[in-house]
C-alpha cells in the first residue's frame, strides 16, 4: 500500500522529502508517522529527522497564538459551542499533567510519543492554559526533539529487524 502511494506521488514529481516534511506538519501523524515514512522510503535517517522536526515545528507558533481567540469564538456562536466545550474539556482533562510541573510537564507532554500527545496538542494546551509563545516554544520544541530522536532510533531498529528476517 505505502509503495503504490510512494510511486503516485513520484508521478505527480513530490520528492519523499517532501512528504516527510509535509505528513510531520499534519495534526494527530505529525513527526511519529512522518519518520517510520521516512526510514521505509529509504531515506538518510537524519535527513529524515531534520525535515520531520522542522515540519513538525512549523505550525506551533500558529497555533500557540490563534487557538484561545479561535476557541473563544467557538464557545460565542451558538452552532460552533460543542466544539469549543470539547476543546475545553480536553484541556481540562490533561491540564493537571502540565500545569504541576509547568514548563517541564509540557516538554514531557510532547516529548512521549504516545497516542493523543505531541506537538498540536501540546500547543493546544498551552495556548488554552494562555502560556505564553516564549515560554511554550522552547518546550515543545525540546519535546519535539526527543520525541523525533526516540522515534528515528526505534523506526531504525524495527526496519533493521524486518530487513534480517525478510
Amino acid at each position: 500500500m505505502l509503495e503504490t502511494i510512494r510511486a503516485f506521488l513520484q508521478t505527480l514529481g513530490i520528492s519523499n522529502e517532501l512528504v516527510v516534511f509535509i505528513v510531520s506538519m499534519l495534526p494527530i501523524v505529525e513527526l511519529r508517522g512522518a519518520i517510520p515514512l521516512g526510514v521505509f522510503f529509504n531515506m538518510n535517517p537524519w535527513v529524515t529527522f531534520s525535515l520531520a522536526v522542522i515540519g513538525n515545528l512549523l505550525p506551533i507558533p500558529f497555533i500557540i497564538l490563534c487557538a484561545r481567540p479561535i476557541v473563544d469564538f467557538f464557545l460565542k456562536v451558538k452552532f460552533l459551542r460543542p466544539i469549543g466545550n470539547w476543546l475545553e474539556n480536553k484541556v481540562r482533562k490533561n491540564s493537571h499533567k502540565i500545569t504541576k510541573y509547568k514548563v517541564g510537564g509540557l516538554y514531557l507532554f510532547v516529548a512521549i510519543p504516545l497516542p493523543g500527545t505531541g506537538a498540536w496538542t501540546g500547543a493546544l494546551l498551552a495556548a488554552l492554559m494562555n502560556m505564553r509563545l516564549k515560554d511554550a516554544f522552547p518546550s515543545i520544541a525540546l519535546g519535539v526533539v526527543t520525541a523525533g530522536i526516540i522515534m528515528i532510533f526505534g523506526s531504525t531498529i524495527v526496519d533493521w529487524f524486518i530487513t534480517l528476517f525478510a
